[in-house]
Parts: C-alpha cells; structure tokens; sequence
C-alpha cells in the first residue's frame, strides 16, 4: 500500500520559469507566455559566431492569473539556438530605443525537416524571422516579478 500526502506550501513556492521548444508544437506554449512583452529594440542582439539570436523581454506573467494580487511581469531571456540567418521586415535597425511589443512566436518548417523559420510577430506590422537548422528556443526568467507598470493585464480586443 503506498502512502499519499497533500502538497505542502514549500512544494507550491513559485519559482522561474525555464522551458525548452523543440518543435512547433513546445513554440506555441513559448509563444503564449511571451505574448505581448515588451523590449527596447537595443535589447535583442544576433551572435553569428555563435548561431544565437536572443531577446531581453519584459514578459507578463500569464502562467499566473490576475486574481488576488497585482498584474505582473518578469525580466527573461529568449534565445533561439541553431540559427543561420535573420531577417527583420517593419524595423528601423538604427533605431534602438524603439520600444517593440511582441505578439506571437511560430515555427514554419522548411522543406528540409527540422529545418525552418521562428517568427518573431510584433505590433505594428513588424516582424524578425530567424532561419534555423532546427528549432530550439529556450525561455527563462532572469528577475523576479515586478509589478506591471500599468497595473493590469494586456487588453486584446475580440
């Protein structure tokens, strides 16, 4: 007979998040909790050397919900791993203290599996694409939360 208990507060700490994307399929729950983060245009950089591309977000904390307490973001890293080629559409690449707002994350298979294209949708018609030889994205906070300056979820209307 095995013996069962209940979870204790410890067990229910919050703690950072830190996910791995390997396919389309883990790019849709990364791109769920990247929506509508913000970040200084300064703050993304390509490492050809190191065929990284990667971002400093400042991502609302939809993992959790607005209930209780006051609406929430986080500092965190997304890098994108394997990348042989970016490309930005609607973007002024001499303007870097351009605040951009991050919509959506989707991974578009080439012809060539697992190769493909992570786009970076941003308001405002934007758009990086970033060519990889397969995807692998990882997300992780690096701050603790912080209080949305705006006190309040984004609004997406219907």
């Amino acid at each position: 007979m095995t013996e069962t208990r209940d979870a204790t507060f410890e067990e229910g700490v919050q703690r950072p998040l830190r996910l791995k994307a390997l396919d389309g399929d883990d790019v849709q729950v990364i791109s769920a909790l990247v929506q509508d983060s913000v970040l200084p245009a300064s703050e993304m950089a390509w490492k050809k050397s190191e065929r990284r591309f990667a971002m400093l977000l400042n991502r609302f904390r939809w993992e959790d919900p607005v209930t209780t307490r006051e609406a929430e973001r986080v500092q965190a890293v997304l890098c994108i791993e394997n990348v042989t080629a970016v490309r930005a559409q609607g973007l002024d690449p001499k303007d870097r203290d351009t605040v951009l707002s991050l919509l959506a994350v989707v991974f578009e298979a080439g012809e060539d599996e697992p190769s493909g294209t992570i786009r970076l949708i941003l308001a405002g018609d934007g758009e990086i694409a970033v060519e990889v030889e397969a995807p692998e994205l990882l997300l992780r906070d690096v701050t603790r939360p912080y209080a949305a300056p705006s006190g309040k979820a984004p609004h997406h209307p219907e």
